[in-house]
């Protein structure tokens, strides 16, 4: 009888889940760009599912608040976010998707899932599991 395969090492998981994410961002790197887009731009777009203030953007795409500045002019000169005050602050400029902005993120999104066919192919029980998972391992 053959013994079992033992469980992936922490380190062997982490370098699972780097090689995962570098395909992901080239993935979406790709259907960004097919949206005339940069990998960034995307990214920006695709986080915005409520109005969100610049600092906020830019902690989470990990970047220098003037960089999510010139990100934003150039969303919002091709029209797929605006700026809009803060009515809790002033002070605050909240980005927004606009209609084309949210056209654009349901069609990079519909393209994603057509490259990650795998996630198509788990069951509900492993997406579950899935989630369940990336939830305690990024909480």
């Amino acid at each position: 009888m053959s013994q079992p395969e033992p469980p992936p090492t922490p380190v062997q998981l982490m370098d699972r889940l780097a090689h995962a994410a570098a395909a992901y961002y080239r993935n979406f790197a790709s259907v960004a760009a097919g949206h005339g887009l940069t990998l960034m731009q995307g990214k920006m777009l695709s986080l915005l599912r409520r109005p969100m203030p610049m600092r906020t953007l830019a902690d989470l795409l990990t970047c220098d608040a003037s960089n999510i500045t010139g990100i934003a002019d150039r969303l919002e000169a091709r029209g797929l976010v605006r700026r809009e005050v803060d009515p809790a602050d002033r002070r605050v400029k909240n980005v927004v998707l606009t209609e084309q902005g949210e056209e654009t993120v349901r069609l990079i999104r519909a393209e994603l899932m057509t490259g990650l066919t795998g996630l198509e192919q788990l069951d509900d029980e492993d997406r579950r599991t899935l989630g369940r998972l990336l939830g305690q391992v990024f909480p």
